[in-house]
């Protein structure tokens, strides 16, 4: 099969759909693997290191897009949703339920988009998803920490504060990876933190991850409006596989928080949790609203391209022989959790989240499968 990596053209987007080890696997299963020159310099990968892996390198994104199998970071901009064709395959994350464009033109070019975010795992994961997820909850207290600063706009609290001071008060909306991750490096930094689940099996594990260092409140509107008051960073980490976040923080709770405090929005790219949320990029991370500092980066793990690449390439690699060397629907058919990846098919939404979150049809991909 013929596979192609461009170069990430979203702003900031430094991670690349595949490393040279990689590439270097694929080759050895008698792939042909074309890498966009450049693609990989902003994780600190070398053009020439994939040659060496036996890539064939070439100008500009086109051949690249000419590919049977596009390997990607980030969900398809625009320009490049323009270049896709009926019968290719799209193997990146997608986060549809928040963007009615990209599922339109997704599906008007005919190809088959598998979304590494709604891959599962035996265990009922999303293996795929968690690495970056990972990484985000890791994030957070640093960039939540950096926007409390009075200069950019926030409190001038220390996230840590000092003998005598009290630390900032972190508040965390989800139990799950990034919210687990999250709160292990605010501790880490001396903040003082409070995770917020539905889940009291998860508020049990967290009880006991954290040997009680963690306060664990059972979510509701009234806990999260009173936490939320007291916070002085408030990480949203909830996610609904597949679906549009759950908008948990109404514009209400934001204008009863702490002027100065942030809102450090994890789920944007699901559509983020917050009603006063909308999505940022690197190059201008925050806005105000009602003195509430709020950092809404859709691509938060591109701020650190190279650990992001190869924590994403542990995970992804396996699926993408998987696909190349069967073709997607037998890849597909003989593992179900690789098939609760498929979104989109030859002008067929096959994600029932998705189709919710617009209002539109969708065919099971049983039926997909069997055509």
């Amino acid at each position: 099969m013929r596979i192609g990596v461009p170069k990430e053209i979203k702003i900031h987007e430094y991670r690349v759909g595949l490393v040279p080890s990689s590439v270097q696997e694929l080759v050895d299963h008698h792939h042909e693997v074309i890498v966009e020159r450049g693609a990989g310099l902003g994780a600190g990968l070398s053009d020439e290191e994939y040659e060496a892996a036996g890539a064939k390198l070439t100008d500009g994104p086109t051949e690249a897009f000419q590919s049977d199998l596009i390997i990607k970071v980030k969900e398809p901009q625009a320009e490049e949703r323009k270049r896709l064709q009926r019968g290719q395959i799209v193997f990146t994350y997608l986060h549809l339920a928040p963007d009615i464009a990209q599922t339109e033109d997704l599906l008007e070019s005919g190809a088959t988009c598998i979304a590494y975010e709604t891959v599962t795992s035996a265990s009922g994961g999303l293996p795929l998803l968690t690495p970056m997820s990972e990484v985000a909850g890791r994030l957070a207290p640093q960039v939540g920490a950096h926007c409390l600063e009075k200069a950019q706009g926030g409190s001038g609290i220390l996230l840590g504060g000092v003998p005598g001071v009290l630390a900032a008060e972190v508040v965390i909306l989800g139990g799950g990876v990034s919210g687990t991750h999250a709160a292990t490096i605010a501790l880490g930094m001396g903040a003082l933190v409070t995770i917020i689940d539905r889940s009291s099996d998860v508020l049990r594990r967290v009880a006991v991850q954290f040997d009680g260092r963690v306060r664990t409140v059972f979510s509701s509107r009234d806990a999260i409006a009173h936490y939320a008051s007291q916070a002085d960073i408030l990480i949203g980490a909830v996610l609904i596989a597949g679906s549009a976040a759950p908008k948990l923080v109404t514009h209400d709770i934001v204008r009863r928080m702490k002027p100065g405090s942030v809102i450090v929005d994890i789920a944007i790219d699901q559509g983020g949790c917050a009603e006063t949320s909308h999505a940022t990029n690197h190059a201008d991370p925050t806005y105000l609203v009602d003195n509430i500092v709020h950092y809404c980066v859709a691509n938060m793990p591109g701020a650190v391209p190279r650990t992001s690449t190869f924590a994403l390439n542990n995970v992804t690699l396996p699926f993408a022989l998987a696909i190349a060397d069967k073709g997607w629907k037998r890849a597909l058919q003989d593992d179900p959790h690789l098939g609760a990846g498929l979104n989109v098919h030859a002008g067929r939404l096959v994600s029932a989240p998705v189709a919710a979150a617009h209002s539109l049809d969708f065919v099971s991909i049983d039926k997909i499968l069997a055509a």
